[in-house]
């Protein structure tokens, strides 16, 4: 669904698990810092709401979005974490670069969900230009941070409910 259709921070719809016992990586990146800055604040908030513990939130940062998947793979290999969120931003520009990026990326993430059977949620943006990531980042269309933590609570309680 296109976001410009959808409020990322409206839930009315779903019903959120209680992530208390949950513990929850997010590797974050530090490329265009305005924007992944608000995910994480969005993403951290969101998780806290729903009672997943400070102390169970484990943020590393990296220079930008293609390393991501190793910071999520360093994640899943080095903590305890339930799940992993990656928050960055690429903004279409004049060369193919963000195309490279954005599928290199996804396919990294894809296959770490597959190769470590826990969720690693992708809340990475892929806009056409800095006011559709801001929207997108605390602005009119919500947060693209609070969607993914979200996302992490309803997948970790998923995969706990199918293990019972």
């Amino acid at each position: 669904m296109a976001s410009n259709l959808k409020n990322l921070s409206d839930f009315s719809y779903t019903e959120i698990p209680d992530g208390s016992l949950m513990k929850i990586g997010i590797a974050v990146a530090q490329w265009n810092t305005e924007i992944t800055s608000a995910l994480l604040s969005g993403a951290k908030e969101t998780l806290l709401k729903h009672n997943v513990k400070e102390e169970n939130i484990g943020v590393i940062k990296v220079p930008g979005t293609f390393e991501l998947t190793l910071a999520a793979q360093s994640l899943l290999e080095y903590t305890s974490a339930d799940a992993v969120i990656v928050l960055g931003c690429v903004i279409q520009g004049d060369t193919r670069h963000f195309d490279f990026i954005c599928n290199g990326v996804t396919q990294g993430i894809t296959e770490l969900n597959i190769k470590y059977n826990k969720p690693v949620i992708f809340g990475v943006l892929t806009t056409n230009d800095l006011q559709q990531a801001k929207d997108r980042s605390g602005g009119k269309l919500g947060n693209k941070g609070d969607e993914a933590a979200v996302t992490a609570i309803q997948m970790v309680a998923m995969q706990n409910a199918l293990k019972k």
